[in-house]
């Protein structure tokens, strides 16, 4: 089997991780996706690869920009503190051995809400900040996993063009 096909196999493996990585923490998503395009660019060489991978990494790193501003916004509005994420984090971690799948995301909404009930001493404050965290922080997962996605599709349009117009 050629060279290019299996990089190319893999590099489309990799995006979909990517994809998954964005909605699933833990697994590598917008960083990946970067990585992986500049990859197989460098492997396949063509300046119609290499357009793909500069075009497919701009939309990544879009979306991985994105996310980070639109969370750290609502993060900034609601005076929500680093040491209620840190704790929040921590109960993913725990989340994710006690419920399979969907613990990480469990142990994150309920540390967070646990940490900021501390810290306010009034439940329907903590919750409405809470909430409002949450609801930032998945607009951004969505938002990074549709430019991750958008990425991909760059991908196989450049894959496509590649292997139609390589010499032999």
């Amino acid at each position: 089997m050629d060279v290019e096909i299996v990089v190319t196999m893999v590099a489309g493996l990799l995006l979909a991780v990517a994809a998954i990585g964005t909605v699933y923490p833990g697994l590598p998503g917008s960083g990946l996706a970067i990585v992986t395009l500049i990859a197989w660019a460098w492997i396949m060489g063509s300046s119609v690869a290499w357009t793909t991978a500069v075009i497919g990494s701009i939309l990544a790193g879009i979306g991985w920009s994105a996310s980070a501003v639109l969370t750290g916004r609502r993060l900034r509005q609601h005076q929500i503190p680093k040491r209620s994420i840190a704790v929040a984090t921590a109960s993913a971690v725990v989340g994710m051995f006690l419920i399979p799948v969907v613990g990480v995301f469990v142990g994150f909404g309920c540390g967070l809400l646990a940490s900021e009930y501390v810290r306010r001493r009034d439940f329907s404050s903590s919750l409405k900040a809470s909430a409002a965290t949450l609801k930032a922080a998945g607009i951004g997962v969505l938002v990074e996993f549709f430019m991750v996605c958008l990425a991909g599709s760059v991908w196989t349009i450049g894959v496509i063009t590649h292997f139609a117009t390589r010499a032999g």
